[in-house]
């Protein structure tokens, strides 16, 4: 039998998860569960990551170059929607990679 204190606390329980009581989810909480289909790659690339030079090609793919502008060498990979990422590549300071994939489309540069 349920006590009027867990019953009070059930109550508040769901008011929170179903948002009637707008609180949100504390900062040390799991991230929601990923729904692509490849791993996720680490945070976006900085500014100083040209990837202005990769396109998305007509028949599907990305391909192009990735700048690095730096000041030191830099590790990043480019995040492919519905495809592999490409793989991680060390692009040192004041030079240039090149990347492409047969399918998807360009999602994000990403530093790894």
């Amino acid at each position: 039998m349920l006590t009027t204190k867990h019953m009070a606390i059930t109550g508040s329980a769901a008011l929170v998860l179903t948002g009637v009581l707008g609180a949100t989810a504390p900062a040390h909480a799991a991230p929601a569960p990923s729904t692509s289909a490849h791993v996720a790659a680490g945070g976006t690339a900085p500014a100083c990551i040209d990837r202005s030079g990769v396109r998305n090609n007509a028949g599907g793919g990305i391909a192009g170059w990735v700048y690095n502008g730096c000041g030191k060498k830099m590790r990043v990979k480019v995040v492919v929607h519905n495809w592999r990422d490409t793989s991680c590549q060390t692009i040192p300071n004041k030079q240039s990679k090149y990347f492409h994939t047969n399918g998807g489309r360009y999602d994000r540069t990403a530093v790894c």
